[in-house]
């Protein structure tokens, strides 16, 4: 390839000389020739905030394998155990331990020999520059000593073991274990994936979003519970309708009142006037919590009705809108018959187990009243006022999308949407047909217009397409992260026919386990079918029932496994964590999470079980992920460079 002599000037300014341009050539060589770092893969997280910080201390069990691998058998299993819960929660544990121990100094001493260990082999696979920046400031100097061999020193021990004295001399080694600990959870993961859902169900989605800005490195696969989100952020009040429903059915209204900041009053008020005299028995908490008052959970259930109907109103506002979007048949309000107490979907009419709705009016049921509006307004501007959700959902944008392609994998939440024979299925947005990677390539795109377009009248059009889009995305049969045939939200609120409150799952979770379909899903996003895997959620894997979250030979990962507590009933487990280092892919099991108080005092950890679901023939290096071919393209570059200056076609600076 050749370079623009201009374009070879512009790097000519960042390494100015022959020793420079060298330097940086042998440099990148070498990183090229290091093992990859771990990815490690999360998904569907549902607020479960207390599971997933610990799942990211532990690293899905990659801490507890350096232990196993630097220590093997001359460790006992618990002194294991405590090492790791210590590396988990340095603070908390260190509190533990000494107010047991007789003898803190040599606690200390086997204690920080131990963990140097550990960080040698983490830092093992990494270069000098990359670890420098991940140390705490504080001790990056003193950590550099011990973890680099000193050839000019000809007795080692003495002096690393004087260095480690030192610090217990002057009352700094509780402050440097926890140093130690932290920056041993930072490399043992390089790069983070998030495949969708990180808000809804359970209480502390905002402690995850601000976890996830702190992060090292991260992407994120938005899920269609994301989506509702960002929708509500952008202002879309069917969203923002959505969002509080969800919120109000499982107990977490707080969520939005303590974590958000979002005054929920007018709400409350207007539940408390209007359903005053209605138990809504329809409308009870789903996992309400042990200590949940009793006033509380009458007012909530009064809210959770107030904002449904509300959500069923401005929902068939949209699809009358959007004809295109084909979702008629969930136009239910229209169908109700309230005198006689059914309501007529389909060709089947329906007993229904609610027909106290005051603000319906028969005559347009689909428009809001004067108080409902004044609800939603006000709202309104409480989630589009809300700093910290526009600062999450701006994070979202930033290291988000609805699929990436990373290391020749591919990524993304929910579906690719198929026709029963196997066929991508055409869908119709804005007038155009869309499938595949299409599909999700034009659905980001007004996702992003519903966001960040300007809301005047040149723009306004589009911005209430996008932000039309993005609440087609949460709910639709042809999203590719709803992928079921409806969301059968009024239905399992108000009839009791199960078959009624079926989502019946598009047809990519029959056909997945074809090789064709396989290939034929990487062929479309430009990768090699004969080494790329998929990797989703979404879809609760049923090991009760005996599902399997490896399909087609490990070709496909659905790492849904219930880490959101809601779920877990169902899938007899607690969720799927997914590792890829430079061995191979890893799926790990997961217990339930109890408290981080019983993972401090037990020593319990929740990875349970881990299956590799793919071994490496050689060890997978830099050079053979995306960062090396950046790196390759990098070298070139630079080779040419070195060429120009050889050949006088551009002088040597200083």
């Amino acid at each position: 390839m050749e370079y623009d002599l201009r374009y070879l000037r512009s790097v000519a300014r960042t390494y100015p000389t022959i020793a420079a341009a060298s330097t940086e050539i042998i440099n990148l060589q070498a990183i090229m020739n290091l093992p990859k770092g771990t990815e490690h893969f999360l998904t569907d997280i549902h607020g479960e905030y207390e599971q997933f910080r610990h799942v990211l201390k532990n690293g899905s069990g990659s801490v507890r394998r350096k232990i196993d691998e630097e220590f093997g058998n001359t460790l006992s299993s618990k002194d294991k155990k405590s090492l790791a819960t210590l590396i988990y929660y340095p603070e908390q544990k260190l509190d533990v331990i000494l107010s047991e121990e007789d003898n803190p100094e040599d606690f200390y001493k086997i204690t920080l020999h131990r963990l140097i260990k550990i960080l040698r082999r983490v830092t093992s696979k990494y270069t000098s520059s990359k670890v420098r920046k991940a140390m705490p400031k504080e001790f990056a100097y003193i950590i550099e000593e011990l973890i680099h061999e000193k050839t000019e020193v000809t007795d080692k021990e003495a002096y690393y073991n004087s260095i480690i004295n030192t610090i217990i001399r002057i009352g700094r080694a509780d402050a440097f274990i926890i140093a130690l600990s932290q920056l041993i959870q930072r490399l043992v993961i390089d790069h983070l994936h998030i495949v969708g859902d990180i808000f809804d169900r359970g209480p502390g989605a905002h402690i995850i979003m601000d976890t996830l800005l702190d992060y090292h490195s991260v992407d994120i696969q938005w899920g269609n519970h994301d989506i509702v989100w960002m929708g509500a952020a952008s202002g879309h009040r069917a969203c923002i309708a959505n969002v509080i429903r969800l919120s109000a059915k499982y107990g977490n209204l707080n969520v939005l009142e303590e974590g958000y900041g979002i005054n929920l009053i007018p709400l409350a008020r207007f539940a408390m006037e209007v359903y005053k005299n209605d138990p809504c028995d329809c409308f009870d908490i789903t996992y309400a919590k042990d200590d949940y008052n009793e006033n509380d959970l009458e007012l909530d259930k009064r809210m959770h009705k107030a904002i449904a109907v509300i959500q069923f109103k401005l929902e068939g506002q949209i699809i009358k809108e959007h004809p295109d979007f084909l979702m008629d048949k969930r136009l239910l309000l229209d169908k109700m018959e309230l005198e006689e107490g059914t309501v007529t979907i389909g060709r089947k009419k329906y007993v229904l187990s609610d027909t106290n709705f005051p603000t319906i009016n028969p005559e347009d049921p689909y428009a809001l009243s004067e108080e409902e509006k004044a609800i939603m307004d006000r709202l309104h501007v409480a989630f589009m006022s809300c700093g910290k959700l526009q600062q999450h959902v701006r994070f979202l944008f930033a290291k988000g999308s609805l699929y990436k392609v990373y290391n020749g994998n591919l990524l993304f939440h929910g579906c690719i949407p198929l026709n029963e024979d196997g066929s991508f299925r055409k869908v119709n947005i804005g007038g155009k047909k869309f499938s595949g990677k299409g599909l999700y390539d034009i659905l980001e795109y007004w996702a992003r217009k519903g966001y960040f377009a300007k809301d005047d009248a040149e723009h306004h059009e589009e911005k209430a397409f996008g932000q039309d889009i993005m609440w087609f995305i949460w709910s639709n049969e042809n999203s590719p992260v709803y992928g079921k045939e409806k969301m059968a939200t009024f239905e399992r609120y108000f009839l009791k026919d199960k078959e009624a409150q079926s989502e019946k799952k598009d047809f990519y979770y029959q056909l997945i386990d074809k090789d064709e379909i396989v290939d034929k899903i990487c062929e479309d996003f430009h990768l090699d079918p004969a080494c790329a895997h998929i990797i989703n959620g979404h879809m609760p894997v049923e090991i009760k029932k005996g599902e399997s979250p490896v399909r087609c030979h490990g070709r496909v990962l659905i790492i849904d496994g219930g880490f959101s507590k809601a779920y877990q009933s169902k899938t007899g487990i607690a969720g799927y964590t997914l590792t890829y280092n430079s061995y191979g892919l890893r799926l790990v099991s997961h217990e339930p999470f109890e408290t981080v108080e019983a993972a401090i005092l037990k020593e319990s950890d929740i990875h349970s079980e881990t299956v590799v679901v793919e071994n490496m023939a050689a060890r997978r290096l830099v050079a053979d992920t995306d960062i090396g071919k950046q790196l390759k393209e990098n070298i070139r570059e630079l080779e040419a460079l070195l060429n120009a200056y050889y050949e006088g076609l551009i002088p040597e600076g200083k």
